[in-house]
């Protein structure tokens, strides 16, 4: 696919899951264009940083934990997307709280790898002191089954 194929891909899944309604939140493209043998890896030297082999460890183990760290289903809102061949970056920002009340906007640099209309890697860059001040450490079981 055209790098402008890639970032439109990109800005369609994004606008899918970023409604304020939490109801009308689809992560339904996400999935479907997630490559199942992807990696998600995240960056950093914290409890979170790890890589995440394969669709369902993506799925289950990172975004399943997240959820059960947040109220309502994850938004992230992207507020700029750059395109280069294969690479999609995006800038954005996350609007969320977690049960107990403590804000979680995390600023967030994704890099996307595609090829053939499916995300086959993501490298996050973001705030790590907020993620574990806001949402606590990853857990040390699931880092292992991770990495």
């Amino acid at each position: 696919m055209s790098a402008s194929a890639n970032k439109k891909l990109m800005q369609d899944i994004f606008a899918a899951a970023a409604s304020p309604d939490p109801a009308a939140r689809d992560r339904g493209l996400f999935t479907e264009s997630l490559a199942d043998d992807a990696k998600w890896i995240v960056t950093g030297q914290y409890s979170w940083s790890s890589t995440f082999s394969g669709k369902q460890a993506i799925l289950n183990d990172l975004h399943g934990y997240v959820r059960t760290r947040l109220v309502d289903r994850t938004r992230t809102v992207a507020h700029r997307f750059i395109a280069d061949g294969d690479i999609v970056v995006v800038e954005a920002k996350g609007d969320n709280v977690t049960p107990e009340g403590v804000r979680y906007d995390n600023d967030y640099c994704l890099v996307f790898r595609l090829e053939d209309g499916k995300i086959k890697e993501i490298r996050e860059y973001c705030d790590s002191v907020l993620t574990e001040k806001a949402l606590g450490p990853f857990p040390q079981t699931a880092v292992r089954a991770a990495s």
